[in-house]
């Protein structure tokens, strides 16, 4: 199905391998990403709980 709505998105930036890190826009923690990383950067523990509350349930 080309149009399942629970496929994850593929766009996330690739993680740095060394800092400055972006901050997470909710818990103001360090992500895994770069501070140049535009838009939306999440901490792993966010990402993760965005991720449960947006997963299909089906």
């Amino acid at each position: 199905m080309a149009d399942d709505y629970c496929t994850p998105p593929v766009d996330r930036p690739a993680p740095a391998a060394e800092g400055p890190f972006a901050e997470c826009v909710l818990c103001r923690r360090p992500t895994e990403y770069p501070e140049s990383t535009k838009g939306v950067t999440l901490c792993p523990v966010c990402e993760w709980q965005e991720a449960q509350r947006t997963a299909c349930s089906g």
